[in-house]
């Protein structure tokens, strides 16, 4: 697809988990090669840490050179930076049992109304509709990752302020929490809501810690994620999580239902989830109803085999 607003960025296709794809091109349009040996020694700190932590990619480009900056932006901010040369990584969500991914925009088309993505295949790229994408974008408070030359980001005119600050603690924070560091976690998530209270990611990152310790203080932090951004999912699916462990099976389907309604097809084992909880008020068909959709939309599942049983025994 040919646009009047389109970047040339290097095809990458070797990544690891400290090294995102995304992280690797930016840098290489930039002329900066980032070693892989590096990020594969990084990577010895994360052992079962399932898909890629974008921030230890970060971190890496910095050493080699690089700025970086973490806002929440807007569609017309975007076609700026692209219009100045500049590659944005946008967090979106993902799909099957993958949370969130980080995206690489690298164009827009003006006539088409669509966003432009990196595909790291020769003449290929993703394009999505402008409301589509900002739709899925919200989810994720709209979060953007510039990563350019110290120069360019003085001509991007951006500039550092306890909001973009804020945001890199959210990352940061989610670091410590992979390294099993959750005492430092917390400190630092508390100290990015104090820098700004309004940070949505930062109210639902706190949320899950508590969540997984068990602490009735998530719920507050969820909700509060909920106020300050309405679209945000992983709040709802948050809410969900703790009322299911709570055995509040009522409120446990509420909540998931409605981070469903936000994104049907964004991480699939909330079907799971909310069937179970509708299984334990006794609502055997729409719980049925779930597992498959669960199988429909997960047909390699882990669990397949268990979840076919539960859905024949439900008739």
């Amino acid at each position: 697809m040919e646009s009047a607003h389109s970047l040339d960025v290097p095809i990458v296709q070797e990544e690891n988990i400290c090294l995102p794809l995304v992280i690797s091109a930016v840098s290489k349009y930039w002329g900066v090669d980032l070693p892989l040996a590096e990020a594969k020694d990084i990577a010895k700190r994360y052992p079962g840490v399932k898909g890629t932590i974008l921030i230890e990619g970060v971190e890496l480009a910095e050493r080699h050179g690089l700025a970086s900056m973490i806002l929440n932006s807007s569609l017309k901010e975007l076609q700026r930076f692209i219009d100045m040369g500049v590659p944005p990584i946008v967090i979106l969500p993902g799909i099957k049992d993958v949370v969130q991914h980080a995206s690489l925009v690298i164009g827009y088309d003006e006539m088409e109304k669509t966003i432009l993505h990196y595909i790291p295949e020769p003449d290929k790229i993703g394009a999505i509709p402008d409301q589509t994408f900002d739709k899925q974008w919200h989810e994720d408070d709209r979060l953007t990752l510039l990563l350019v030359p110290p120069d360019i980001m003085s001509e991007a005119k951006i500039a550092s302020d306890n909001r973009t600050r804020s945001n890199r603690m959210c990352f940061d924070a989610e670091k410590l929490r992979l390294q099993g560091k959750t005492d430092e976690a917390v400190a630092l998530l508390k100290k990015a809501l104090e820098l700004n209270p309004s940070n949505s990611t930062a109210s639902c990152l706190y949320a899950g810690i508590l969540n997984d310790l068990n602490l009735q203080d998530a719920v507050q932090h969820y909700k509060k994620s909920i106020e300050l951004n309405p679209q945000c999912y992983l709040a709802y699916r948050g809410l969900g999580n703790y009322y299911l462990k709570a055995k509040d099976y009522p409120s446990a389907e509420e909540y998931y239902t409605f981070a469903i309604q936000i994104n049907p097809y964004r991480f699939v084992p909330i079907y799971k989830n909310r069937g179970v909880a509708r299984l334990e008020q006794n609502k055997r068909s729409e719980a049925k109803e779930d597992l498959q959709k669960y199988l429909d939309q997960m047909p390699d599942a882990h669990d397949k085999t268990s979840i076919s049983q539960a859905i024949a025994e439900l008739g």
